[in-house]
């Protein structure tokens, strides 16, 4: 079974404090994740994880991880200038766009972000905005189908994101010609992974490249980014990645193909979402009905508007009813929100305790597109986020939102 990261007597206060629905976040859990990714890759020369953005994009979050010496990796202009507002520039900054807005690659220009390019053929629009860069990454995407072993885990050939092969050399041949003097990689082959294998597979895939482009070129790469794709334990039996092993395993490639080839200042950088913050939050929601037809159905005060990824993707979130976690978990329920839409599910024909109207469900592992993916879908509102922090005090780090916001962008006949 999973356990919450705060006790039964403790979030009994915290309902009474805050209404539900809240997504609460563990301080000491997300620091510690931090600092343990920073000492895995610690023989990484001048190692870098910037945060997805995306995944958890609240101030008082992105501070902490700041505060761990962790970067940001941006994918809008939005995104970019919420780091702007936490005193984030030049090397602290990734804009890691895709079908970038004309303005996007000034606006990352201006903050002295590195730039990842995602298409070759949004090299002119690059140019035409800024110039010829000094530093440029390029995304790589080596299409085809992604195996581990005898399991597919990912299709890279219908991802929208990424250059071919021939692409990338390419396209660091044209812009080593223009005056560009660093450069990096990037590549994502597979989301979510639960094995300590993938980030040493794809770093192979990667440094291979590293090799060919300066053979081709003449170009030694400056840094290359693993992107993100480390998984987490979603399902209380699943073995969680050991991030220090993941570390000596691409420890081990980067030794094999890059330093015994004359390469030993190469770069490694991360943009890590979900193994940074998903473990380290909750989805706190009230039990607000039941309900027998065909099935037993909970229906609780939170909606897919809180957390999606169940609704869209099947994905499993483990439920812990406080109070009751070691009682026989005999009932079979589908656990459900009240949104207009028979997806609006966190779980579907799931074996729990006997649950009763009032019950304080934790809805585990919401700490990364969790909040993030919310949306206002029947008129729902954003629910709070709130912060368990290190001393073991809570504070509100987003209020939710009042009728007044939903309304505020609103034009009505009568206001003509």
């Amino acid at each position: 079974m999973k356990t919450p990261f705060i006790t039964d007597e403790k979030l009994s206060a915290l309902t009474k404090q805050y209404s539900t629905p809240f997504h609460l976040y563990d301080e000491a859990g997300i620091r510690k994740t931090a600092r343990a990714l920073n000492q895995a890759f610690g023989w990484a020369p001048n190692f870098k994880e910037y945060f997805a953005v995306k995944a958890t994009p609240t101030p008082a979050i992105l501070k902490i991880l700041q505060e761990e010496g962790c970067g940001f990796d941006c994918a809008s202009g939005v995104e970019l200038e919420l780091v702007k507002r936490l005193g984030a520039r030049g090397d602290d900054i990734m804009f890691t766009s895709n079908d970038t807005a004309p303005g996007e690659f000034a606006q990352a220009a201006e903050l002295g972000a590195t730039l990842t390019l995602d298409a070759i053929e949004l090299i002119p629009d690059m140019m035409a905005e800024i110039g010829v860069p000094e530093t440029v990454s390029l995304r790589y995407n080596p299409g085809g189908i992604f195996a581990m072993g005898t399991e597919i885990m990912d299709m890279p050939e219908e991802s929208k994101f990424g250059m071919t092969r021939a692409q990338v050399i390419a396209g660091v041949a044209d812009l080593a010609a223009r005056g560009t003097k660093n450069f990096g990689l990037h590549a994502f082959l597979a989301s979510n992974t639960l094995t300590n294998e993938y980030y040493a597979t794809l770093a192979r895939v990667i440094f291979e490249l590293v090799l060919e482009i300066r053979e081709k070129t003449g170009v030694t790469l400056d840094f290359v980014n693993l992107s993100g794709g480390i998984g987490i334990a979603y399902k209380p039996d699943e073995t969680p990645n050991d991030i220090a092993v993941i570390g000596e395993k691409v420890h081990a490639v980067y030794d094999e193909l890059l330093v015994a080839n004359g390469i030993s200042n190469l770069q490694i950088v991360t943009e890590l979402g979900r193994f940074m913050l998903a473990p380290n939050g909750h989805l706190i929601t009230k039990v607000l009905h039941l309900k027998r037809t065909y099935r037993d159905y909970v229906g609780t005060d939170a909606t897919a508007a809180n957390l999606m990824r169940p609704a869209i993707y099947g994905a499993y979130h483990h439920i812990s009813v406080m109070g009751k976690e070691n009682a026989p978990h005999e009932r079979l329920y589908d656990v459900t929100g009240s949104l207009c839409e028979n997806k609006d599910k966190f779980a579907i024909q799931r074996q729990l305790p006997e649950i009763a109207v009032g019950d304080i469900l934790v809805i585990h592992d919401t700490g990364a597109h969790g909040a993030a993916m919310g949306y206002q879908y029947n008129g729902k509102l954003r629910s709070a986020e709130i912060l368990l922090q290190e001393n073991g005090e809570t504070r509100m780090i987003r209020r939710a939102e009042t009728l007044d916001d939903y309304f505020a962008t609103m034009v009505f006949e009568n206001e003509i």
